[in-house]
């Protein structure tokens, strides 16, 4: 392995620590009991009358963490140490860290033998400085362990200009570990996606729906309209699928006789990668007994107002340019009049032969293999979907784009489904669920028709689904929400990367 100068002059210190009989690496229990956070907000002290100070708490403290920063001050040493919950400074003294005529333990080590990035351990007392900063005076010191890479340290000139920044967006998600040490608002972010992704479950544990675990490995990859990766299982000799969805197996458990169940389903696509599209993502998918779609709109309205409160606070959130509020209710209209409203066409009575001379026109490009229905979603993906700025359901789309939905109770030709727009993105997927077997099979059938003529997002066909429905399913609505596109839109970032502690990437050359 090559190293580079600053690498290998890290583990000559190494060397150097050992041979003063140091474990660079000790036994991981470090008694801590106190971190950064919380001393900062907690600790108070008052000036008595005779000038003293007296600490109101914190009498000692131990605190773990990485050495960040350091400015020698003679025979001390002001440093600054980031621990899981943000920075303190730590005053370290030799005469209190060496309090024999020894002080080479001092000068060899934390003075010399230190670098930035590694974790020590300080016990000592909590105080505040001259200049008014709460810090923590090291009564003694330990080395946790050694760095041997150096981190991106960024510095500041006089005039604020920055250099040496982790900015760059291919490293930051290669060694995302890095990211996260170096630049404090990414662990915001990730903060605010678990934050999100508590409160839901709040609320739906709350509402008494069931957190169930369906299979990551299908024999056939159902539910959504998507290319599968595939596997193979050597003991069983068959192939297997990486799911794209987890909808006919929450199905089955409402077959079953669960009247709610949800999943925070790990799904996976081998399609393409941009911005908002990773081929390992999370969604989240309920299924309601008795329930339709109008009424999914009302709860989706529900969970997503408390989402954005527990997550920032407030129902607006700012998102790149635009103030999205996501406060009840939200605006709704059926995916015709969308399309005739930012194109001029309607396209409600038309046949693909028409759809495809719409998309002429409107110079969308389009294939031989797209049917009715992928012809009508690629005329609203192009012309309508980024105009959908503040939340908005979608509604009543036509039977061909959604062949697991049930058919409109009142509108010949279309569906009970909606998707909710929000920033120009969809973010989830709603269905009054298709619970008649035969329709079912028909449906499944027109999706092979597609696969022949080379439509390799077409569904499969699911016999044991079909057996399941063919021993009844109740009237059901069932919902998917991407977590990583709505985690993007309450943590105002532009990318799914952004949100995905490690998304995928080419191979690093």
């Amino acid at each position: 392995m090559q190293l580079s100068e600053q690498e290998q002059i890290r583990r000559e210190k190494l060397d150097k620590i050992k041979a003063l009989g140091v474990d660079p690496y000790p036994a991981p229990l470090y008694p801590v009991n106190a971190n950064a956070k919380e001393i900062k907000e907690n600790y108070k002290e008052e000036v008595l009358e005779d000038g003293t100070k007296n600490r109101l708490n914190f009498q000692e403290v131990c605190i773990a963490g990485r050495l960040m920063a350091t400015r020698p001050a003679g025979k001390a040493t002001f440093a600054e140490l980031q621990d899981s919950t943000g920075r303190i400074q730590i005053y370290v003294r030799r005469d209190d860290i060496c309090p024999t005529d020894d002080k080479s333990n001092y000068d060899a080590l934390f003075s010399k033998l230190l670098d930035l990035g590694d974790f020590i351990g300080i016990k000592g007392y909590v105080f505040i400085t001259k200049m008014g900063e709460i810090s923590v005076h090291a009564k003694e010191f330990t080395l946790l362990a050694k760095s041997l890479r150096p981190l991106p340290v960024v510095k500041t000139d006089e005039e604020g200009n920055v250099f040496d920044a982790f900015t760059d967006p291919e490293m930051r998600y290669r060694q995302r570990y890095v990211d996260l040490v170096v630049n404090a608002n990414v662990r915001e972010t990730f903060v605010k996606r678990t934050k999100m992704m508590n409160s839901i479950r709040e609320f739906l544990n709350d509402k008494g729906a069931l957190e169930v675990d369906t299979p990551v490995l299908q024999s056939i990859p159902g539910g959504a309209a998507a290319r599968p990766f595939i596997t193979h299982h050597n003991a069983l000799d068959i192939p297997l699928y990486l799911r794209i969805a987890n909808e006919l197996y929450l199905k089955r458990l409402i077959v079953g006789g669960f009247d709610w169940v949800y999943e925070f389903s790990r799904n996976f696509r081998n399609e393409g990668m941009d911005r908002t599209h990773n081929p390992e993502f999370t969604v989240l998918e309920f299924y309601v007994a008795y329930k339709d779609y109008f009424w999914m709109m009302e709860t989706t309205e529900q969970l997503l107002e408390k989402a954005a409160l527990d997550t920032n606070g407030n129902t607006y959130v700012q998102v790149g340019d635009n103030m999205i509020n996501f406060k009840a209710p939200y605006k709704r209209i059926s995916i015709y009049d969308a399309i005739q409203t930012y194109t001029g066409f309607d396209v409600s009575a038309m046949d693909e032969a028409g759809l495809r001379d719409v998309c002429k026109q409107l110079k969308i490009e389009v294939d031989n293999t797209m049917g009715k229905g992928k012809l009508i979603d690629e005329i609203f993906g192009a012309r309508c979907e980024h105009n959908y700025i503040q939340p908005t359901f979608i509604t009543d789309y036509p039977v061909e784009m959604s062949p697991l939905t049930k058919k409109h109770r009142s509108k010949a030709g279309l569906v009970e489904r909606f998707e909710l727009m929000i920033n120009g993105k969809e973010v989830a997927n709603a269905y009054s669920e298709l619970n008649d077997p035969i329709d079912q099979r028909e449906r499944f059938e027109d999706q092979l028709k597609l696969q022949e003529r080379g439509d390799d997002e077409a569904m499969f066909i699911d016999q044991d689904f079909l057996r399941a429905l063919e021993y009844g399913m109740p009237p059901t609505s069932g919902i998917g929400f991407g977590i990583d596109r709505l985690a993007m839109l309450l943590s105002n970032q532009a990318s799914i990367q952004e949100v995905l502690f490690f998304p995928q990437m080419r191979p690093e050359k």
